[in-house]
């Protein structure tokens, strides 16, 4: 009898979820899963894992999940966001700075935080170009250290590019196939190349050479093509340099129609009705004392013998009579277009001025032999550099000469006989040369004063250019200052805090320049390091662990005076301080030793001495519009600040450059240095000969293992006890130059001194991060991504504080001027 099977249906399994649907699983367990989870919620058979995880892996890709560790995955927004920029590194990976709401830092809604910065690992950058607005989320676990403040920098992946500001790229043509090229980004924190289809009609570029083009269509993760705007040439022209770190760093450039429309209706010179109500100054003997090849003049000084003091006369250029704030008024397009621009952004040859050209070198620039507007503070001082009440008035003036630093110094200090001469020469040169005598004999008081007030003087090494007449850097030397560019320092710095005070006094909303006191706990560790470290002449108790205050700091600045190590000196104490800033609220200047103090003596170049002009004028009654106030002038000085930070790293970033394009000749040559950075992944050195940094990574130390010491802040050799110190003198070897990394890798030529005993054996695997080093590696023969080297704080004080120092505006170009140092 034939046996009957019981009819049954197939056994199907569940479908694969569409993406769609695997969200709406994520958002209704509220929770993260794993693989396994998830296969168990949606009673998937096991083999469907690996289908599974490629959907999870496109959604990650899109953004729309987060894989956590441990394979946990979840939906960004159970997780904590941010919303900021991306800074990349060069190495790859970089930081996210938190924005929030009320900034006006390109979107509606976006204003810096103070918080730490987020670190992001290269593979969690999400196709992320630097500059871009981002979204980020935060890992739930784990910190690295970094820059952020108050601790280690958290991590984050960056889920969702909001915007990407970055319209116009400056490339280097790498090579071309026909008439499409194939080019490389020349900030190399841009991870992404471009195709790009040469037009008809145009000339094929060189290899190597600078173009702009616009991103168009992403073709792959690293490729996009792009659309070509214009070439600019070979990168060995300084000029060429100079584009391209404004094009990197969005430097303003051309000035709006409508603006230079508004300059050019303005007069050639002050007109009659102008004068009006104004003192007359045009028969004193004031002059303005600059740099050679300047152009823009916004101050001018006298000064007069009054019984045993002396009466100082400082003339800013009264730039705030043109330039006007108020909606609906003439020339109201001049001031918005300052305060977006911030401050004039100097170069090596050229400038870009806050100002169109009419007015910063023509109707505000204090010009010999021309009428000129102008305010007035008039400072009595005694015989011991004590001011008196001070005296601001609207002036008309008449500059009698254009003098030079090295003009002063040849007359003045030399007693030089041509130089006396060609003085003499001017109509009024014998007024101008006695008044330069009693102008030094104040200089003299005034500098010991304000010594003995517990000022520091910070005299970091400036960079001095010479190019051929092809625009290529020759040489790069040390910029020498002396006694006639401090005389004007401390003039300016007198005038700064005399208004600084009167303004206070007033009870008026202005912009103070602030220097926060450092934090002790900073202060302990640099005396920490410094007596630990190679350097000498250090005061004694550096050593024996003195208090660490100003009066400490000053004798440490005064020791290493004249010595081999004294920008290195300057640099680590400006490094333990807090940057400068402009705030609404007074906390006083502690590199300046100053109780109350402002930028009043720049009007042409930096937009919060315009501010300080309007409210000084508001204090003598004359009328300006509304002043800024409250949140409106803290907005203000958050934006001024951070341009000044940009035009900062445009110094430094052009700095690099010619470094670069000045040794990238000379490879295989030695050079005298002094290790002015110490890192676990290597040694940065000072060269003797110029003001340019190289680096000697871990590995070209030798083949031992390395270990840094932060308190020493040295590398010591685990076997061989060799010891690389801060403040070490050695020969060097200069390896390469990478000019897209900007990199000039150096090699010693000589070992130094054991620094203690070798410690044996090699570390064993698992403490090789901490204590190796060897070779770049993590330990486990990967190659470790380079850390970022920390950031520089800006100095402590600036000529008005000593910060801030301007690169040589050479040759004129766009009326380009370096600027008096620091102010």
């Amino acid at each position: 009898m034939k046996k009957q099977h019981k009819n049954t249906a197939p056994v199907t399994s569940p479908a694969l979820p569409d993406k769609a649907e695997l969200l709406d699983i994520f958002a209704r367990e509220s929770r993260p899963l794993r693989l396994d989870g998830l296969l168990r919620v949606t009673g998937l058979p096991r083999r469907a894992k690996k289908d599974l995880e490629e959907s999870l892996n496109e959604l990650a890709g899109q953004g729309r999940l987060v894989r956590l560790r441990g394979g946990l995955w979840t939906r960004p927004d159970s997780l904590k966001s941010l919303v900021g920029r991306y800074q990349a590194l060069r190495n790859g990976g970089g930081f996210v700075t938190p924005l929030a709401a009320g900034d006006d830092e390109g979107t509606p809604s976006a204003r810096v935080t103070g918080g730490r910065d987020i670190f992001i690992h290269p593979l969690q950058s999400n196709e992320a170009w630097h500059q871009d607005l981002v979204r980020v989320v935060l890992s739930p676990a784990g910190a690295r250290g970094g820059r952020g403040r108050g601790g280690p920098s958290p991590e984050g992946r960056i889920v969702e590019i909001l915007e990407r500001p970055q319209k116009e790229i400056p490339v280097h043509l790498h090579s071309r196939t026909g008439r499409t090229l194939f080019c490389r980004p020349a900030d190399s924190r841009l991870a992404v190349d471009f195709s790009v289809a040469l037009p008809e009609g145009n000339a094929v570029p060189e290899q190597g050479a600078l173009l702009l083009v616009a991103p168009e269509e992403r073709l792959a993760s690293d490729l996009w093509r792009a659309r070509l705007l214009g070439a600019y040439g070979r990168e060995d022209d300084a000029d060429v340099q100079e584009n391209l770190v404004k094009l990197n760093h969005e430097v303003p450039r051309d000035f709006p129609a409508p603006v230079l429309d508004e300059a050019a209706a303005l007069p050639a010179a002050p007109a009659q009705a102008d004068l009006a109500g104004r003192e007359d100054l045009r028969a004193l003997p004031l002059v303005t004392i600059d740099g050679a090849d300047a152009r823009d003049f916004d101050d001018a000084v006298q000064v007069e013998r009054k019984g045993a003091g002396w009466l100082l006369r400082v003339a800013i250029a009264d730039v705030s009579h043109y330039v006007r704030p108020a909606p609906g008024k003439r020339h109201a397009g001049l001031d918005a277009e300052a305060l977006a621009r911030g401050n004039s952004w100097y170069f090596p040859r050229s400038v870009e001025p806050m100002l169109p050209p009419a007015l910063s070198n023509g109707l505000c620039s204090l010009n010999p032999d021309e009428d000129r507007l102008a305010v007035l503070a008039e400072i009595p001082f005694s015989a011991t550099a004590q001011p008196g009440k001070a005296r601001f008035a609207l002036c008309v003036m008449r500059s009698a000469a254009r003098l030079t630093y090295d003009q002063v110094k040849a007359c003045l200090l030399d007693h030089d006989a041509d130089a006396l001469a060609r003085l003499r020469e001017n109509p009024r040169g014998g007024d101008v040369l006695a008044m330069l005598e009693e102008a030094f004999r104040l200089y003299a008081v005034l500098r010991t004063a304000r010594r003995k007030r517990g000022s520091l003087d910070f005299d970091l090494p400036e960079p001095d250019y010479s190019f051929d007449a092809a625009g290529r850097v020759l040489e790069i030397g040390f910029r020498q200052r002396h006694d006639a560019h401090r005389l004007i320092e401390e003039f300016m710095i007198a005038a700064n805090e005399a208004v600084a005070r009167h303004l206070r006094d007033a009870g008026l909303p202005f912009l103070y320049r602030v220097h926060p006191q450092p934090d002790p706990e900073r202060l302990e560790s640099l005396f920490d390091t410094l007596g630990a470290t190679a350097l000498e002449s250090l005061p004694a108790n550096v050593h024996s662990g003195g208090k660490a205050d100003a009066a400490a700091m000053q004798g440490i600045l005064a020791a290493a005076q004249g010595t081999e190590q004294e920008f290195l000196v300057n640099r680590l104490c400006l490094r333990a301080m807090p940057q400068a800033r402009y705030q609404p609220e007074n906390e006083g200047h502690f590199g300046l030793a100053s109780q109350a103090y402002c930028h009043f003596t720049s009007p042409i170049r930096r937009y919060a001495d315009l501010l300080v002009h309007r409210a000084l004028k508001a204090s003598l009654g004359h009328a300006v519009g509304p002043l800024p106030a409250g949140q409106k002038l803290l907005r203000i000085g958050d934006r001024l600040n951070r341009l000044e930070r940009a035009a900062m790293e445009c110094e430094r970033e052009m700095a690099r450059r010619l470094g670069c394009l000045v040794l990238r000749e000379r490879e295989g040559e030695r050079f005298a240095g002094v290790i002015a950075g110490v890192t676990d992944f290597g040694l940065f050195v000072e060269l003797a000969s110029m003001p340019v940094e190289g680096m000697i990574r871990v590995e070209d130390l030798g083949d031992d293992w390395y270990e840094l010491d932060s308190r020493s802040q040295s590398l010591i050799g685990q076997r061989s006890g060799l010891c690389w110190r801060l403040g070490q003198r050695l020969e060097v070897r200069l390896a390469e130059v990478h000019m897209g990394r900007l990199e000039i890798r150096l090699m010693p030529l000589e070992l130094p001194r054991a620094g203690r005993a070798a410690r044996g054996a090699r570390h064993p695997r698992g403490q090789r991060e901490q204590r190796g080093l060897r070779n770049g590696t993590d330990g486990t023969g990967a190659r470790r991504p380079q850390q970022k080297r920390g950031q520089k704080n800006g100095p402590a004080h600036d000529r008005n504080s000593g910060r801030n120092r301007k690169q040589q505006a050479r040759n004129g170009k766009n009326g380009g001027a370096r600027p008096k140092r620091g102010r």
